[in-house]
């Protein structure tokens, strides 16, 4: 488990795109150089936690820490050209980089694809539970992400979480 999680606003966007085979819809990606705002929350991990995690997320074998040498100089590092293989420094919180993966690509270069409402009820759940965010702020946010924006309403998203 994390040693602390803490809500945190980014500079950049989310948005869905590709098919995840797990959820059956858009996979949430962040594209920091877009203009606006991130909700996320924010997990203290380790570099074998950080290492863990993305290569699950990469559908790789995990157990081998990843090198950040690159990632925390120049604020990005690729691991390959596939989603999630894409490291991000969105700055530092409390004198820890705020790391994340996402791909190489951004928003505006993919189509948007609409997110499954299992996806959307624990992407929502998570950030309701960071406490920072009330509902109604949540699904007004997640509204606006392309791939969800042109698939679902602010309410029925407040309708996924209840």
């Amino acid at each position: 488990m994390p040693a602390e999680s803490v809500p945190v606003e980014l500079p950049g966007v989310l948005y869905f795109a590709t098919t995840s085979p797990v959820w059956g819809g858009g996979r949430a990606f962040y594209d920091p150089d877009a203009e606006g705002r991130t909700l996320a929350v924010a997990h203290l991990v380790t570099v074998g936690q950080f290492s863990d995690i993305a290569a699950q997320e990469m559908y790789r074998e995990p157990g081998t820490d990843l090198d950040l040498a690159a990632v925390l100089a120049d604020g990005r590092g690729s691991l390959g050209t596939g989603r999630y293989e894409t490291l991000v420094c969105a700055g530092e919180l409390d004198d820890h980089p705020v790391l994340t993966f996402t791909a190489p690509w951004g928003v505006e270069e993919v189509p948007s694809v609409r997110p499954a409402a299992a996806y959307l009820r624990h992407l929502a759940a998570g950030l309701i539970e960071a406490g920072a965010w009330e509902v109604g702020e949540v699904a007004a946010y997640l509204t606006r992400a392309p791939g969800a924006a042109e698939n679902w309403s602010a309410a029925e998203i407040r309708e996924l979480v209840r």
